[in-house]
């Protein structure tokens, strides 16, 4: 029987299998919600579900729509969602050093829901269904004040190249009337941001300090972080990501990586939801945790 990380990248592969890249397609409405929580959805959810096409961006559980006066259209299939349930603080001793240490179990679950699209019978005012989608103007604009107001922000210099530098923690961007559009400029700066909150004076991500070479395990999977960053604060913002050609190396490469370690894709996401957390200034840790237990809720 398949475990959830094994669902999960299937789930994924079989996207990359039909041409779709979920963390480059990009998604007109806003970061998906639960409808009953009216909480967005994070980490890798954002992609299980915004990918599917529906312009609503609420989500709710069978039991939900029960709730709610409603019923499953039939004929209808259900999306995963995962969460991590964390289970009670234990002190948990070394057996080779003796040494005893507190410790906090993660067992990694999932749900299913329905999007909104797949009821019937759902009153509910009609200012909770009302899309507060944001004009292109202020999608710019909180895209400014995002990229300006990042914590602990790395050195800039203009550069014919978009790239990120460890050595000197420093970004490179071309100049913005290089972009055919601002969005193209935000998600490419946010692409850049994103594999500086890597660095050891931010999050300090495993095995970025190691020497990275192109093609290799940890090469892809900065990468995969950074993509899904963008594709995070693109969300946030309310700007679409940038859309680039998937060539079938690009697409192969994903899928033969993602076949080889079922765990890849979560990981990377998770590290995603960190980095996009910590250029918004948000506290990952509480946000973490506070998505566990809403999460959990709506599972029961």
């Amino acid at each position: 029987m398949s475990n959830v990380y094994e669902i999960i990248t299937e789930q994924i592969v079989k996207q990359l299998e039909t041409g779709v890249v979920p963390w480059r397609k990009p998604w007109s409405s806003e970061l998906p919600c639960n409808l009953m929580s009216q909480k967005a959805y994070r980490g890798l959810n954002v992609f299980l579900l915004a990918t599917q096409g529906y312009e609503s961006k609420f989500w709710l559980t069978f039991n939900q729509c029960q709730r709610l006066g409603g019923r499953i259209k039939q004929g209808s299939k259900s999306s995963l969602v995962t969460f991590w349930n964390v289970g009670e603080e234990k002190l948990v001793t070394d057996k080779e050093t003796g040494v005893t240490r507190k410790s906090r179990p993660f067992l990694l679950r999932y749900y299913r829901v329905f999007h909104l699209n797949q009821t019937d019978g759902i009153d509910l005012p009609r200012a909770v269904f009302e899309r507060n989608k944001r004009n292109q103007f202020e999608a710019i604009e909180q895209s400014e004040t995002l990229a300006e107001s990042m914590p602990n922000p790395p050195r800039f210099e203009v550069s014919d190249a978009a790239w990120y530098r460890a050595a000197n923690d420093t970004v490179g961007m071309p100049h913005r009337s290089k972009f055919s559009t601002p969005a193209e400029y935000h998600s490419t700066l946010f692409h850049e941001l994103a594999h500086s909150t890597g660095h050891k004076s931010r999050l300090h991500r495993e095995n970025f300090d190691n020497p990275v070479i192109f093609g290799s395990a940890s090469y892809s999977k900065e990468e995969l972080v950074a993509e899904m960053t963008a594709a995070f604060l693109c969300g946030l913002c309310g700007i679409e990501r940038q859309t680039i050609e998937n060539s079938t190396a690009y697409l192969q490469n994903w899928i033969s990586r993602l076949k080889g370690d079922s765990k890849l894709i979560l990981s990377a996401a998770s590290a995603a939801q960190k980095a996009a957390d910590y250029i918004s200034g948000k506290s990952a840790e509480q946000s973490e945790q506070s998505e566990s237990e809403i999460q959990e809720r709506e599972a029961a």
